[in-house]
């Protein structure tokens, strides 16, 4: 086993480790001291089809993605990976971002698997920043919104959570600018890699190589003309800004369908979503895998006043399972699936080639 893939599974250990304790403790503290009988009385009383369209909003949140990052590498490369590959690729950063501190470790996998199909590392990098930053773009457009419209709801309802709130929307605001930076300033960028390149060959992580530096070149040659071209589709940027805004409120229409299928009253759907948006707002950008716990505690305490004392921490566990420990467990299906499939094609791909040589060696 080489040293890279021996450093790949301790690091995946590490996060498996961190992302079970931090889950165990949450469910600890969630489901410490509560009543299941009445919990599974309010549970029985779930509408079935509003539960399958909970399911099917969630489904959608990471399907919606894989189309956009489909249609993006389809915009720069016509022979790029298909809508199901794209699609895979979504679940996989799901998983990964699931289970890392901040979501840092989905986009890293995603390209893994994306260069493994063919495409271009430039574009793959060009197309998942461009996702990551109309994603964060549009939560900050939504944030802002809510801050300035609909600010004494707002306050009234998180109060002492409205602190995170504003601290949410301000790390957002600076990752949205770091993104736009690095994006629009191609030279910087390549500045700051090859500083990073300098720094790592002087701590001896890496070798002197006159090749490398010939392929960051060749890497930021491809990525500014990808950025270039999408940049040049301002009305096809427009639409799939409109599909990452339709992504972003589909996990808070989730709760209000959840709102729907305990049969409450009282609350507006619209101000439902509004609040699940101000918890996303709140916790997105929160250094813990999945934003576990944090989110957990700010729903009990936004919506206490929203769902009855009976149905609170029902429509806890469905709009949260759903959301985030359902869509975790799908994208463990698919990367198992993916690598089941990517294993079985390399043997029938060695066995080919071991039959081609036994072919050339008779011969």
């Amino acid at each position: 086993m080489n040293t890279d893939r021996k450093q790949r599974i301790r690091k995946n250990l590490i996060n498996y480790t961190i992302f079970l304790l931090i889950m165990g403790l949450t469910f600890y503290t969630v489901l410490r001291g509560q009543d299941w009988n009445q919990i599974w009385e309010a549970l029985k009383g779930l509408s079935l089809p509003c539960l399958l369209l909970i399911l099917a909003s969630a489904l959608f949140f990471v399907c919606a993605e894989g189309s956009m990052i489909w249609y993006l590498l389809r915009m720069i490369n016509p022979d790029s990976s298909g809508l199901g590959k794209c699609i895979s690729y979504s679940f996989i950063g799901f998983f990964y971002s699931g289970i890392t501190p901040s979501s840092t470790g989905g986009q890293p996998v995603q390209l893994y698997y994306m260069k493994k199909d063919g495409n271009a590392l430039s574009d793959s990098s060009v197309v998942l920043m461009t996702v990551a930053l109309l994603y964060k773009f549009v939560l900050v457009i939504i944030g802002c919104a809510m801050l300035f419209f609909w600010y004494d709801p707002l306050r009234s309802y998180l109060r002492k959570y409205f602190g995170l709130y504003i601290l949410g929307l301000v790390l957002h605001v600076v990752l949205v600018a770091v993104l736009l930076a690095v994006m629009l300033a191609p030279e910087a960028m390549k500045r700051l890699i090859f500083q990073i390149e300098h720094f790592l060959t002087r701590i001896r992580i890496l070798k002197p190589s006159a090749g490398r530096a010939e392929k960051i070149r060749q890497f930021i040659g491809g990525y500014q003309d990808a950025v270039y071209f999408l940049a040049k589709q301002k009305y096809r940027m427009l639409l799939v800004l409109g599909i990452t805004f339709l992504q972003r409120c589909s996990l808070f229409f989730l709760t209000g369908l959840v709102y729907l299928g305990f049969s409450q009253q009282g609350t507006s759907l619209l101000t439902v979503m509004l609040l699940q948006a101000s918890v996303s707002v709140a916790v997105d950008m929160l250094p813990l895998p999945g934003a576990q716990g944090i989110t957990e505690l700010m729903y009990c305490r936004v919506f206490s006043h929203v769902f009855s004392q009976a149905c609170l921490m029902p429509s806890l566990y469905v709009a949260r399972g759903s959301s985030f420990y359902f869509l975790l467990v799908v994208s463990l299906l698919v990367v198992l699936l993916n690598e089941a499939v990517r294993r079985r094609g390399e043997t029938v791909k060695d066995r080919q080639c071991l039959r081609a040589a036994g072919r050339r060696y008779t011969l």
